[in-house]
């Protein structure tokens, strides 16, 4: 799977308020959240993203509170990928059970910059940033993952295994 976009850049520590305040968290329609992601940190954020975009973060991110409206919101408001130093451990799961790939480097935490276009290959790992024509590396998406983001996430995956049959039970009654 290999993904391309833009890189908004945000720093170490942003939360999951930060990413959508609370004040909208008594919706869920991904697309009226989209409309309010990372307001208050850039606040003409949503009307310049565009769809494919990538997010670049330092460390901890997604800390705070446990939810899904955070990933949710910005997978709506067109994020394609989120690059990190590292991800609070329940904003990475939400993350990835919605369908939005998320990676860890360092290095590409540091050294990338705002508005860059970087080139993302989940299976191997490879981050290039076209602009810099710099390569940095994350540890690859295993196959089994990707294929629950390429499906849209893990309940649109058993949903579509579940539409392939489900699978004979051994047990006869």
């Amino acid at each position: 799977m290999k993904l391309e976009g833009r890189i908004w850049k945000f720093g170490s520590d942003v939360d999951t308020d930060a990413i959508i305040p609370a004040r909208y968290l008594n919706q869920s329609d991904p697309k009226e959240l989209a409309r309010h992601v990372m307001e208050d940190e850039r606040p003409d954020f949503f009307q310049k993203v565009r769809r494919g975009d990538i997010l670049l973060a330092g460390k901890n991110f997604g800390c705070g509170s446990s939810r899904e409206h955070a990933p949710l919101a910005l997978k709506a408001a067109g994020i394609s990928c989120i690059i990190a130093r590292s991800f609070a451990r329940i904003f990475y799961r939400n993350g990835l059970n919605l369908g939005l790939p998320l990676l860890e480097s360092s290095e590409a935490s540091e050294e990338i910059r705002e508005g860059d276009r970087v080139r993302v290959d989940l299976t191997t790992g490879e981050i290039f940033d076209v602009t810099q024509q710099k390569r940095f590396f994350a540890n690859p998406i295993p196959a089994f993952m990707q294929e629950l983001i390429r499906d849209g996430g893990l309940i649109a995956h058993l949903q579509k295994r579940g539409a392939k049959g489900k699978r004979q039970s051994s047990n006869p009654d």
